[in-house]
């Protein structure tokens, strides 16, 4: 099996055991669907973009990090990146609190998701 494929496999895993919510920030995700992603909580399509189920590894493969289930959870992309941004990145504990913590301040998201009463499809 490709690396890739593998984890693309891994990704919905754990996106399906998260329910579909980030790891870190506890923000629903979407994977193949923009649009409705975009009208459901009545943003742009490029304000979604960040909310695009990413796979994150616990511990990152440069120090060592496998493509295991154990190791991988579904990021979404916002922060995802922000985690990576620094020469040294905080470990996943650390940077979920921080996440977390931001989150309850209303301090976090670039946009803020807005639950549309619209039907889902």
């Amino acid at each position: 099996m490709k690396s890739n494929s593998r984890i693309q496999i891994l990704r919905r895993r754990a996106a399906a055991n998260q329910r579909w919510r980030c790891y870190y920030c506890q923000q629903p995700m979407w994977e193949t669907d923009q649009r409705s992603f975009s009208a459901r909580f009545r943003v742009t399509d490029r304000a979604a973009m960040h909310f695009r189920c990413t796979a994150e590894h616990l511990e990152a493969r440069c120090d060592g990090g496998q493509d295991t289930e154990e190791n991988v959870v579904a990021a979404c992309l916002y922060c995802n990146k922000n985690r990576h941004k620094r020469k040294r990145p905080k470990d996943a504990v650390s940077y979920k609190n921080r996440v977390r913590s931001r989150m309850e301040q209303g301090r976090w998201h670039p946009v803020a998701l807005t639950h549309s009463s619209a039907p889902t499809g």
